[in-house]
């Protein structure tokens, strides 16, 4: 019998303005997966929900929960959502050369391990590429605390990446978003991101591939 459970995509936006470049960038990133997970989902056929959570709707409630420690409904529904994803995309706006405050206090009331083993995409918008280092000193380490794992493609947009297609040197940012969404989607599927198999055949030998699961374990802190 096939799952019929749907695959959860859940996107958490930081951004601050309406129209909001951060929104854009998950909305991206969450179509990018999409595509690829319908793309290469076994003949179970399960439907694919992909959900954006919006922060600013929810500052309010952030700032009340961390005082009082007691979540809204829309707040506490805003959580679960992220802890049960499958696959989660994370972006920020980048403020003083580090993640936003909104998006650190939302993260901060998720139990340090509900995300435990949930691959997790981590991306970033800025005005300039020279804050694009702030998803490695910045959004990594805090996933990292979190237990999740992050897939090896980050995806920061400054403003002059948006509409661009990159040069000899580099891949433009529609390209880097649509690996970053393959590579989602690979993990949410149990595979590793180059698409091979997380359970190794009987005949697999010594250089089998190692389990998905395994390759989580040995990245989970005691």
């Amino acid at each position: 019998m096939f799952a019929t459970t749907p695959l959860r995509v859940v996107a958490v936006s930081a951004g601050l303005s309406q129209p909001s470049s951060t929104r854009l960038l998950a909305d991206r990133l969450a179509a990018a997966t999409r595509e690829r997970l319908t793309a290469e989902q076994d003949r179970a056929g399960r439907e694919v929900e992909v959900r954006v959570i919006e922060l600013r709707d929810l500052a309010v409630d952030i700032a009340n929960h961390l005082v009082s420690g007691f979540p809204s409904a829309g707040l506490r529904e805003a959580i679960d959502a992220v802890t049960e994803a499958d696959g989660l995309i994370a972006v920020t706006p980048v403020f003083t050369a580090s993640y936003s405050g909104l998006f650190k206090s939302f993260f901060d009331l998720i139990d340090h391990t509900a995300l435990t083993g949930k691959p997790v995409v981590i991306a970033a918008t800025g005005g300039t590429a020279r804050h694009s280092l702030v998803l490695e000193h910045a959004l990594r380490p805090l996933f990292a605390y979190l237990r999740a794992v992050t897939v090896p493609t980050s995806v920061y947009a400054a403003s002059e990446d948006w509409g661009s297609s990159g040069d000899e040197y580099t891949e433009g940012l529609p390209s880097r978003i649509r690996r970053a969404g393959g590579e989602l989607a690979s993990a949410v599927l149990g595979r590793t991101v180059s698409g091979a198999s997380r359970t190794p055949g009987l005949d697999d030998g010594e250089d089998a591939v190692v389990p998905f699961e395994q390759q989580l374990a040995d990245l989970r802190l005691d």
